[in-house]
């Protein structure tokens, strides 16, 4: 941006030359006996051009670093979007992960009352058909849960690996 001000500067700066310098030309040959004119109106011409030259020069730079300003924010702003887009994928994948595992610690929570109900039935010399159905039901409601679980896990993993195994492809 330091560029952009200084090169500004520099523009104003030749601007005002130029202006103090066709002024001057105008008010020459009013002030000044023919003789004296020609030498000015011969060197006022060739600063002009040189000053044009010069004015033109800066417009090429002040348009190449608007390019390259334009570059940059157009890198920035893609990476911004890469990012946020990265940022709600892994928000989502932690959201799963958090479901699965409350759905998990349900399942085993579960799990561990029938199991409590069979150990205290044995103790009585008790054991009812339905305890044990409702401890099976409820290891195999923990299995699932824990199957889905390392599914969403893997998931994740395959996400993160498959930019990897792209670019890895795009190498080869």
């Amino acid at each position: 941006m330091s560029d952009i001000k200084n090169l500004e500067q520099r523009i104003i700066r030749a601007l005002d030359r130029i202006s103090r310098n066709v002024d001057a030309a105008r008010a020459a040959p009013a002030a000044t006996a023919p003789q004296a004119e020609a030498p000015q109106v011969a060197q006022a011409p060739q600063e002009m051009e040189e000053l044009r030259a010069q004015l033109d020069a800066e417009r090429a730079k002040t348009a190449q670093l608007t390019e390259r300003v334009n570059a940059v924010r157009q890198r920035q702003e893609s990476s911004f979007t890469t990012l946020e887009r990265r940022l709600a994928r892994m928000t989502e994948q932690l959201d799963l992960q958090s479901l699965e595992m409350l759905r998990l610690k349900k399942a085993n929570t579960k799990l561990i009352e029938a199991n409590r109900q069979l150990r205290d039935g044995h103790e009585a010399m008790v054991i009812e058909p339905s305890a044990i159905n409702r401890s099976l039901l409820a290891e195999l409601e923990a299995l699932r849960a824990e199957r889905a679980a390392d599914m969403v896990e893997m998931e994740d993993v395959l996400g993160e690996l498959k930019p990897l195994i792209a670019t890895g492809d795009d190498h080869a």
